[in-house]
């Protein structure tokens, strides 16, 4: 029998800053232009993009994109070296150094995320890990679900993408697919995946969907986000991600 490790049920009247740091990436920008929009209330956490927020890293990333995420580790080198998570291209330079926060990492068991999104065509909502990138090649990505709003029939079904993606890690195999299921997006759905051993198992609602070898092995952090590309929306609709828990257990 499994049991919990780690527990976040958003219970709380404001979030956790010593498990999530409410910026996106913020190294290849600053924190205050990469701060999350979120909100808390019955028992929730709500990420939202309201039609104001800004672009995240303007005239840099393509295409445009605007994101509220929150994350549960975060370092950089300093102002200008190339040193920090998840740059998006080669060269990318850091614009604001990031003091190392290490909130939630873990190197296995059972993770679980119980949300409902309300997302259109041009946005999307995502739980992922990644490697810490104390070590270069520490970057592989276990993708726990992943949702396009221009992949969802409303009431009926979306497409789910989960698995493993490389990012720079030759050791991890591109191992991701995005499988259509039938549910409803707008309400509380459960997405997990056990991973131990390089075996990563991944399920929606206690049903296994599917199964990746060659996962990660390394300490990862957790990653939470909804995203907008105003290109594609337009900012006619204002994407939410509500989050009931994100919970984590081990054998």
């Amino acid at each position: 029998m499994t049991q919990p490790v780690f527990a976040d049920d958003f219970d709380a009247s404001a979030l956790d800053l010593s498990v999530w740091s409410p910026y996106y990436l913020p190294q290849w920008s600053s924190r205050s232009a990469s701060a999350a929009t979120y909100g808390l209330a019955d028992s929730c956490l709500t990420l939202s993009i309201p039609v104001e927020q800004g672009i995240w890293c303007a005239g840099s990333h393509k295409p445009d994109l605007r994101v509220s995420g929150i994350q549960s580790g975060n370092y950089s080198g300093p102002v200008g070296s190339t040193v920090g998570q998840q740059p998006y291209r080669d060269g990318l330079l850091v614009q604001e150094e990031q003091e190392p926060f290490w909130g939630w990492t873990r190197d296995g068991g059972y993770v679980e995320l119980r949300a409902r999104a309300d997302i259109a065509p041009g946005s999307m909502v995502s739980l992922w890990m990644v490697g810490l990138e104390d070590q270069p090649d520490r970057c592989g990505e276990i993708c726990v679900m992943e949702v396009f709003g221009d992949t969802v029939v409303p009431g009926e079904s979306a497409a789910v993408g989960m698995g493993l993606k490389t990012i720079r890690d030759p050791a991890v195999p591109q191992d991701f697919e995005a499988v259509r299921l039938p549910i409803d997006v707008r309400e509380f759905h459960t997405y997990a995946v056990e991973w131990s051993g390089g075996t990563a198992t991944f399920s929606v609602d206690g049903t296994a969907i599917r199964g990746c070898q060659g996962a990660p092995t390394y300490p990862m952090q957790l990653m939470l986000a909804v995203f907008d590309f105003p290109e594609q929306s337009g900012r006619d609709h204002v994407p939410t991600f509500t989050v009931d828990h994100v919970r984590h257990r081990v054998r």
